[in-house]
């Protein structure tokens, strides 16, 4: 069992930053990691995803050059840059741990096994 535990979220206004860690008592250098996140009366969406040495990112087009996906296996904590933060990217957000093979760094949500229980981002206009 892997626990994961998101932090850094909070209250900004548009255009600010924020950076999230999920982090975990664990190694977590066995799994590919995910953020997702999940608006009021909406499905939960993939945002960014890192493989186990860090070498392969994959971001959803919504977030891409705004966002950054990053680890330090030697932590156990993975991280998410948030910059020019809009409106729209208010939502809880999820870090997720998926133990698949080296290389990946998948978007579904399906194929991820842990997940933390959020931190919820919220971004005024």
């Amino acid at each position: 069992q892997v626990q994961l535990v998101e932090s850094g979220g909070g209250l900004v206004q548009a255009g600010d930053s924020l950076k999230l860690s999920c982090s975990s008592r664990r190694t977590l250098n066995r799994y590919s990691l995910g953020w997702f996140r999940q608006a009021p009366g909406k499905e939960r969406e993939f945002v960014a995803a890192i493989s186990r040495g860090g070498s392969v990112t994959n971001y959803a087009d919504s977030v891409k050059g705004r966002f950054t996906i990053s680890r330090d296996n030697a932590r156990n904590t993975a991280y998410l840059q948030m910059n020019s933060l809009q409106p729209e990217d208010t939502a809880v957000y999820y870090c997720a741990a998926d133990s698949v093979v080296m290389g990946y760094a998948r978007s579904e949500l399906s194929v991820y096994d842990y997940w933390g229980q959020g931190t919820q981002v919220t971004v005024s206009s």
